[in-house]
């Protein structure tokens, strides 16, 4: 890379800290530390929780998709809007009502504290372990693009510069989110989806450039490149399973919970969700450009193996990007991928900090102060980091284990998470829904899972010529079947055979049912908005300053500059006046 690509990336990295240590200043309790005092902004809320979707897998694995199939890897990222409008209107308001401090809170008191800790030892282990398979393919990523390959399919074993990268990042995540807490994890993500968005915009429009334009695209693009489903995995089916599994992952996933609780009202609660569900249904089309475009300037060499072709749908996002992108600008690219990971990485650390401080610490201890529980939060925050990280650096000698627990993972997600939502929303479930969904559904899938590998048991019944009937169809429909249908009967069957509602149904009712919050009695901080105004304005300045370093595509990084530095001005204004009216307001109050 060039000088001017690692300036622009070690500039981020320390930027993230030291928005870290600056927001820190807002940290006083644990709710500030976990839930931001219930002052954040609709609109940081539900782009933070955009973001929390994101990863360096989502280039990689979603990438890849859109590389080898085609506009179906854009349909099945468009099912995470549809379900996110959905968790809005039906649950996003529900959870703030509610007034708890964790969603950890809410479990114990739908279905006790054996269920607390089912729920909150199980996720936490398949999300820590997904952090930190999250932060090795970004540090592996980032290191075979840096040491001037391009492929990260080079960097094999621990090697000394992957450890040191999975430290640094691992560092630089834990520091940020344990000394901001929640309002770090926010204004980070915030400014990651304000720099991802930007680096994909300039790709986008250098390859259209390069092409022809859109027009170019179509007239080139492979024969099914446009199709809609890409069977036998990709079907309608398995579209339907997606909406459903993220409906419940959006919906009661301790994660997103925690962007609902963390706003003033219940009303911004749902435009938080509406807003994430929004994007979700157009920035598909834009951030899964750069490798459907890449399909048709590198397409795949006849006869490629499949081995070939792993290794060429993996890399294709960073390649298209490489190939058009400026000076500096590969720098901005990195650090965007990065900042996805990141997001990840410092939500499921908070979240579940907050979760071991509020829920599991505070029952314990005695005669526990604020100051006390501040504290811990940030000493879970540490050692869930130093978890995060030493799982990251086994992941090598794993032998790929890591895609097995991904694989899992999606296996739990509705088992796990449905009871919750129907808990939320209906009377009559009990601690027995959550027993039988997780008892039936997650040890069957496991057993497919393993049965459908190559060599298993159900593999091995399998005609070598490729048909195998009802046993191939099920290889592909078993998740779906298994993690998203029969979770969703058992819980019905449930419901049909209670006869009275739930012992602990009043309890959750009780603050379900209280008078909705005066908006006008608590009001969202202004600070995100300022500081977002003013990150764009300096980004946009840092931008400018590539100008001369570069001999091509000076105009474009002018006008880019000049647009981000405009707009960042445009929201500082808004801002200040915002903060003025309020203060304003409030010194008529008094």
């Amino acid at each position: 890379m060039h000088t001017a690509d690692w300036t622009v990336l070690i500039t981020y990295l320390v930027g993230t800290v030291l928005l870290g240590i600056f927001l820190g200043k807002l940290i006083r309790n644990p709710s500030d530390m976990f839930a931001a005092g219930g002052k954040s902004p609709w609109w940081t809320s539900g782009l933070s929780a955009f973001m929390t979707m994101f990863s360096a897998n989502t280039f990689v694995v979603w990438g890849g998709l859109a590389y080898q199939y085609g506009v179906v890897a854009i349909l099945v990222n468009l099912c995470y809007g549809l379900a996110a409008l959905l968790a809005g209107f039906t649950v996003a308001g529900k959870w703030k009502r509610l007034g708890i401090r964790t969603p950890a809170e809410y479990v114990e008191k739908r279905f006790g504290v054996a269920a607390l800790h089912f729920y909150t030892w199980a996720m936490m282990i398949f999300r820590i372990v997904g952090a930190a398979g999250a932060l090795y393919a970004i540090a592996t990523l980032i290191v075979a693009v840096t040491g001037g390959s391009d492929t990260a399919k080079v960097v094999t074993g621990l090697p000394p510069k992957l450890v040191t990268a999975i430290l640094v990042f691992g560092a630089i995540v834990v520091l940020y989110t344990m000394i901001g807490g929640l309002w770090a994890v926010l204004m980070t993500d915030v400014l990651q989806f304000i720099i991802l968005n930007l680096a994909v915009i300039f790709v986008v429009v250098l390859i259209l450039n390069g092409m022809g334009g859109f027009g170019g695209f179509l007239e080139q693009a492979p024969e099914g490149f446009l199709a809609l489903t890409a069977p036998p995995k990709y079907t309608w089916l398995f579209l339907a399973g997606w909406v459903a599994v993220h409906y419940f992952m959006i919906g009661a996933e301790f994660a997103f919970v925690q962007r609902y609780i963390c706003v003033p009202t219940p009303k911004d609660a749902r435009k938080g969700a509406y807003l994430f569900g929004f994007l979700y249904l157009f920035s598909p089309f834009l951030w899964l450009l750069p490798p459907l475009l890449w399909r048709v300037q590198s397409p795949i060499p006849e006869g490629a193996s499949p081995e070939m072709i792993v290794g060429i749908k993996e890399t294709a996002y960073i390649q298209s990007c490489k190939s058009v992108l400026p000076v500096g600008m590969v720098g901005l690219m990195l650090a965007a991928m990065f900042s996805a990971t990141a997001s990840l990485i410092s939500s499921q650390l908070n979240v579940f900090s907050g979760v071991l401080t509020n829920d599991i610490y505070r029952p314990l201890a005695k005669a526990v102060t604020e100051k006390r529980l501040l504290f811990m939060g940030r000493v879970f925050t540490v050692v869930l980091g130093v978890v995060i990280a030493g799982i990251a650096l086994l992941i090598p000698s794993l032998g790929g284990a890591e895609k097995v627990i991904v694989a899992i993972t999606e296996l739990m997600v509705v088992p796990m998470l449905a009871p919750v939502l129907w808990g939320l929303l209906n009377r009559k479930i009990d601690s027995s829904a959550l027993w039988l969904t997780a008892g039936i559904c997650i040890p069957l899938g496991i057993a497919l899972h393993f049965g459908f590998a190559k060599g298993g048991f159900l593999d091995q019944r399998m005609p070598e010529d490729g048909s195998g009937g009802f046993l191939l169809w099920l290889s592909f429909n078993f998740k779906t079947l298994v993690g998203v249908i029969l979770p969703l009967v058992i819980m019905l069957l449930v419901q049909a055979s209670a006869k009275s509602e739930s012992p602990r149904w009043k309890d959750v009712q009780a603050l379900h049912e209280r008078p909705e919050v005066d908006e006008s009695a608590t009001a969202s901080s202004h600070l995100p908005a300022l500081l977002v105004g003013w990150s764009m304005v300096v980004v946009g300045a840092g931008m400018s300053m590539l100008i001369p370093v570069n001999s091509e595509d000076r105009l474009m990084l002018g006008v880019f500059a000049m647009i981000m530095a405009l707009l960042g001005a445009v929201i500082v204004g808004v801002g200040r006046r915002q903060r003025k009216q309020a203060r304003e307001g409030e010194a008529e109050l008094r």
